[in-house]
């Protein structure tokens, strides 16, 4: 993978615990930024964060239950994105060891919305997001469930109400 340099795989938990709506689940994943990624200024340029997000929400399907955006097409399902926000506080440098944090509030139905907060490593909040993506049959085009596969490593999280970390 491209951004495995980067994406620190030792430091990533999957949390389940509970919002003021429910049940949800919480990942974090540490991403180191690189030069490249910064701009004239010498900040991590905007765009970069949709890639932050792809990588996180990645690594999210990976530690429920290893199931990758790849299996989940070899299953015959793909998620292209419908919509996605960002929302920049503060910004990040080249160098800095940033956390995103992905949540899961509700159950996927024919689509899925992550969201993200993004923190520096003074543990600041920099940048908020939301991405939404559908799931589709890759054969069709046609909108469809989600694969039975992912909602059945999802549906703990979301039956339980502990706070537990797995």
């Amino acid at each position: 993978m491209f951004f495995s340099t980067f994406v620190d795989r030792k430091k990533r938990k999957i949390n389940e615990g509970g919002n003021n709506f429910g049940p949800m689940v919480t990942h974090e994943t540490k991403i180191l930024t690189r030069y490249g990624e910064t701009d004239r200024m010498g900040v991590i340029f905007h765009a970069n964060y949709i890639i932050y997000y792809e990588i996180a929400r990645t690594e999210m399907l990976k530690d429920l239950g290893d199931y990758s955006y790849k299996a989940m097409e070899e299953d015959g399902i793909m998620m292209p994105v419908v919509e996605i926000r960002s929302n920049y506080v503060k910004p990040a440098y080249y160098d800095e060891e940033l956390t995103v944090r992905t949540t899961l509030e509700e159950m996927p139905r024919s689509k899925i919305t992550f969201r993200y907060e993004v923190f520096n490593q003074r543990n600041e909040l920099i940048n908020t997001g939301v991405a939404v993506l559908a799931f589709m049959k890759a054969d069709t085009r046609i909108p469809s469930r989600p694969p039975a596969r992912l909602l059945k490593l999802l549906q703990p999280h979301f039956n339980s109400v502990s706070k537990n970390k797995i």
